[in-house]
């Protein structure tokens, strides 16, 4: 497979979630069907209060029924970070390396009446929970128990920050492996994608590290007459749940493979507006046409999501030393 002149390869991924949520059959029917497409990860996000749609949960039994395809589970909530951790870190160990989290501030707190905690200290606190993991996997007692400093698995789940609205960019530049950013156009995301690198690198982190997709809504259910000015070849629309394409398989290939050459974004992440339907065609239409184009792999490289986005395995930052007792 090639790649555009001076970019890296085209990633891909999409939303799995649905108004149906507490059939976690269906979503488990979807992950197969994007892994069919060869796409890098799927999202899924938690519904609190409804029962069996835990993210993780929902995506551990997905893990069982596919090889490949990368599982990303996105917790909401200050109040849940330490048991999030737990439960991607127990998704990385069932899939072997294929687990990524993405954390969310909710706007009101953890819907008990507290006040809203900064998407920086969750992280925060995050990290914090994933030293103490870690320090239990590598001591004498977590020895061969397969945690995140394992060499069983990809040492941390790929962490997802959605990097859209600017006080999220500082924490995805100095945190996340992907963000993601919603933009109607190439040149807002171009923008946010090079403010996002350079913040890396203000960091101290290899801008290289960080993969920015743009976030997208798709509509392909009326196929290529349904593209208007402003949709289709023309680029997607503003609406009220974010940008919106509205067209044809092609045109969103079209779309896809000329924002990703003009370096605008290192790939999408594709939220389906009807999760079967679109789906499908996304898999069957715009994946198999970039696929035929060159610009999409048809095959995955390796097993784990830091293989499938070109990140490499980090040596645990919270691993004791070697010979260390």
């Amino acid at each position: 497979m090639t790649s555009s002149p001076g970019r890296g390869l085209l990633h891909l991924a999409a939303a799995v979630d649905q108004a149906e949520a507490a059939d976690a059959g269906r979503h488990v029917e979807l992950v197969r069907l994007a892994e069919r497409g060869g796409l890098d990860f799927v999202t899924l996000d938690d519904c609190p209060g409804s029962p069996g749609t835990d993210a993780s949960a929902v995506l551990s039994r997905a893990a069982a029924v596919t090889h490949r395809v990368g599982l990303v589970p996105a917790h909401t909530g200050p109040l849940r970070v330490r048991a999030a951790v737990a439960a991607v870190g127990a998704l990385d160990r069932i899939s072997r390396g294929r687990a990524g989290w993405r954390l969310d501030a909710p706007a009101a707190g953890d819907g008990d009446g507290s006040a809203p905690v900064p998407l920086e200290a969750l992280w925060r606190e995050a990290d914090a929970a994933e030293a103490a993991g870690a320090g239990e996997a590598s001591g004498p007692a977590g020895a061969g128990r397969g945690g995140w400093g394992s060499e069983a698995v990809s040492s941390r789940p790929v962490r997802v920050v959605d990097a859209t609205e600017g006080h999220a960019r500082a924490v995805a530049a100095r945190y996340a492996d992907v963000a993601l950013v919603r933009a109607a156009n190439a040149d807002r995301a171009r923008a946010v994608r090079e403010e996002l690198r350079a913040a890396a690198a203000e960091s101290g982190r290899d801008p290289g590290s960080l993969r920015v997709l743009a976030g997208l809504l798709i509509d392909l259910g009326e196929g290529e007459r349904a593209a208007e000015p402003g949709h289709g070849g023309g680029g997607p629309r503003y609406s009220d749940l974010g940008p919106l394409y509205r067209g044809g398989p092609v045109d969103l290939a079209e779309l896809i493979g000329t924002w990703h050459r003009e370096g605008a974004a290192d790939g999408f992440h594709l939220t389906p507006v009807e999760p079967r339907r679109d789906l499908e065609r996304l898999v069957n239409g715009t994946v198999a046409l970039l696929q035929h184009r060159g610009l999409f792999r048809t095959f995955y490289p390796g097993s784990t999501l830091r293989e499938h986005l070109g990140l490499t395995r980090p040596a645990h930052r919270y691993a004791a030393p070697r010979g260390a007792a």
